[in-house]
């Protein structure tokens, strides 16, 4: 088909549509509101995709862990057997590729935080204060003050945490941990601050000291692991690679958060298969709508059907006028979504959505709407493709009428 056809084809289409204006107005709304719908319901879920993310990343896992092998997998255990050197010459060589933000040693160890006459056990992290303020911002510090080097014996501890054992700031604690060696070891401490995180459990269990007091506690020097920070998420799989191909280190690995953040995967894949399921009931709604609209057009047009097949148009021209009709409504609905939707994300992300606590928080937010232009496109192929569909079938019957029987319709 030349392009003078098609475009030929096209204007008459465009008649065809504008001439049922009542008709076409109820389609373009249902097409229009199924998108805006989609846009703003994907559009709030990927803002919580995008701040989960990051927080998880900025509290607990970094972009990039390095780590001694089978560390994930036994280290817990014995996390000491496991151990980076400080003088390690990789830590300078990460620090300084490009596209790195920050490097961040962190001790893991475990023991018991007593108070008075409570105890409970804990599982602490020893942390370089002035190398985590950009790694930590995640983490939220609800009451107090954060870690800071100008204060040695000062911790943060879980909300949670400090709930279970009645502390608050201020509060003085002893810490007591196990040696490699089997001994006991004991640090008295002050509650510099409380956090919170995107993950409740960890609230409850995890507290956070200077590196310096998990190294006297555990009687070793190092760390478990370090943390890498990037400029940008989407980097880090590249950069992994980079990392991985410029270290050549078989003694050493490299994990990505990604591999590590096993609730955060859970969530995005139970909120994914519920969008699934909006856009699904949109999409029958508008197939719906649109074989309607078209299926209306093809009985009030029947005697125009015939007149046209009698002239000389054929079978498979007909219906490609249909399909071009059903084409430009979700192309003309779907931009009128995009637009309509757009604005709306922008003026409720402006004001905010007020939130309660999510399933594993202990505190409210506030929502915004994050729209992208991969969301732009999956509500325009919604439209589009919907559209096409449910024009098939009323596509297919005007073009299998009988002359005749056309040309007679209503006479």
């Amino acid at each position: 088909m030349s392009p003078d056809i098609f475009f030929q084809d096209t204007k008459i289409a465009f008649r065809n549509v504008i001439r049922q204006r009542r008709r076409s107005l109820l389609a373009l709304a249902t097409i229009a509101g199924g998108v805006i719908a989609l846009m703003l319901a994907g559009g709030f879920v990927q803002w919580i995709f995008n701040s989960m993310r990051e927080a998880t990343i900025r509290s607990q896992l970094g972009h990039i862990q390095i780590v001694r092998p089978g560390f994930f997998e036994k280290g817990l255990a014995n996390p000491y057997a496991y151990l980076l050197s400080q003088q390690d010459p990789l830590f300078q060589q990460i620090e300084h590729t490009p596209g790195v933000k920050t490097i961040a040693p962190r001790l893991v160890f475990t023991g018991l935080i007593s108070h008075q006459d409570s105890s409970i056990g804990f599982s602490g992290e020893g942390v370089d204060p002035t190398r985590e303020k950009e790694l930590s911002l995640g983490l939220v510090i609800v009451d107090g003050q954060p870690l800071s080097a100008d204060e040695p014996n000062g911790i943060v501890v879980g909300e949670g945490l400090a709930a279970n054992l009645g502390i608050k700031t201020g509060d003085t604690v002893v810490l007591l941990a196990s040696t490699p060696k089997g001994g006991i070891s004991a640090v008295e401490c002050r509650i510099r601050g409380l956090f919170i995180t995107a993950t409740k459990a960890y609230d409850d269990a995890f507290l956070r000291t200077p590196l310096p007091i998990a190294q006297q506690l555990s009687k070793v020097s190092g760390a478990t692991n370090w943390l890498v920070l990037l400029d940008h998420t989407e980097d880090t799989d590249s950069l992994l690679a980079q990392i991985k191909a410029d270290s050549n280190r078989t003694d050493i690995e490299f994990v990505a958060w990604h591999e590590l953040a096993d609730f955060y995967k859970k969530t995005v894949d139970l909120m994914s298969r519920q969008i699934g399921g909006v856009e699904l009931l949109i999409a029958i709604i508008i197939i719906l709508s649109i074989t309607n609209t078209l299926s209306m057009a093809v009985i009030e047009r029947t005697g125009e059907i015939g007149t046209v097949m009698a002239l000389g148009l054929r079978r498979r021209d007909v219906m490609r006028m249909f399909l071009l009709e059903g084409l430009l409504l979700g192309l003309m609905g779907g931009a009128i979504g995009v637009t309509v939707g757009g604005v709306l994300a922008s003026v409720i992300s402006h004001f905010g959505i007020p939130m309660p606590p999510a399933p594993g928080m202990t505190t409210g937010f506030t929502g915004h709407i994050n729209v992208n232009g991969e969301l732009v496109i999956e509500a325009m192929a919604l439209a589009v493709l919907t559209t096409l569909l449910a024009s098939i079938l009323p596509a297919w019957k005007a073009s299998r009428m009988i002359i005749v029987d056309a040309l007679r319709h209503q006479r």
